[in-house]
């Protein structure tokens, strides 16, 4: 059992690993021995999170990437191959949303929100997916959906229809890969707002999602790490594949 969650000798690719959620599940990749690839558009951030992952004794590198760029992505993917040899898991964390009121949406925003949450993972499987057969190497995809996807939430009409593609796009891949020794999973979160989005919640808003979260209260980024390195685990969750696993405070199992 002390070997359950051991990523020793593992390579983690973390794209949107310079965000909040993005980065704590990278630190927690590389606290159980993962090797870790921080992919983001701000290289600065993601030299940051190196850095703290370096401080507490893990091995880490950050490189510079636009989920909607596939060119980026693929010399991301170059320079990734060329430090480490290859990756075993991949972490898909970018994210964009709006509170534009669904008759105020033009598609321009649409197709930004779209491209990043949706079009962006699709792209980046393509490329490091393939990468992993072409290598015989078995692993782990760990996409970052929403509650969202599941229950519509108000005001982020484009972001709930992006994360529930990414559901769909989640299991057509899980059956795609899985005769590659492929696992494809998605981890869905409640309301784990950054400090920088603490201070545009309304009372109102706040009270309205307290009232559908049994455990009253915000996740902190470091909740998420215990079901990435679970997922990342080839051990620990071997025979799951094309599931999504709520992290949610119980968001999902309100009604009335």
């Amino acid at each position: 059992m002390s070997t359950l969650f051991d990523l020793t000798g593992k390579t983690a690719v973390a794209i949107g690993g310079n965000s909040v959620l993005g980065a704590s599940m990278a630190k927690g990749l590389s606290a159980h021995g993962a090797k870790v690839a921080i992919v983001g558009r701000n290289l600065e951030k993601a030299n940051s999170v190196v850095e703290e992952i370096k401080a507490n004794g893990g091995e880490a590198k950050a490189f510079q990437a636009d989920v909607v760029s596939r060119e980026s992505l693929q010399q991301a993917a170059a320079d990734i191959e060329a430090w480490s040899g290859g990756w075993d898991i991949l972490l898909n964390a970018p994210g964009k949303n709006s509170a534009t009121p669904f008759f105020e949406l033009d598609m321009e925003e649409w197709d930004d929100i779209m491209d990043v949450n949706l079009k962006g993972i699709v792209i980046t499987c393509q490329i490091f997916a393939k990468k992993m057969i072409e290598q015989g190497r078995q692993g782990s995809i760990i996409n970052i959906s929403s509650v969202s996807s599941t229950t519509p939430l108000s005001k982020v009409f484009t972001y709930s229809v992006s994360k529930a593609g990414l559901n769909s796009v989640t299991q057509f891949l899980a059956r795609e890969f899985a005769s590659d020794g492929i696992r494809v999973n998605a981890i869905i979160p409640g309301f784990f707002p950054a400090e920088q989005n603490r201070k545009i919640l309304s009372e109102e808003r706040i009270e309205s999602i307290m009232t559908h979260t049994p455990m009253n209260r915000f996740g902190e980024p470091e909740e998420l790490q215990g079901a990435a390195v679970w997922l990342a685990s080839d051990k620990a969750s071997s025979f799951v594949t094309g599931t999504m696993i709520r992290v949610d405070g119980g968001f999902g199992s309100m009604t009335i």
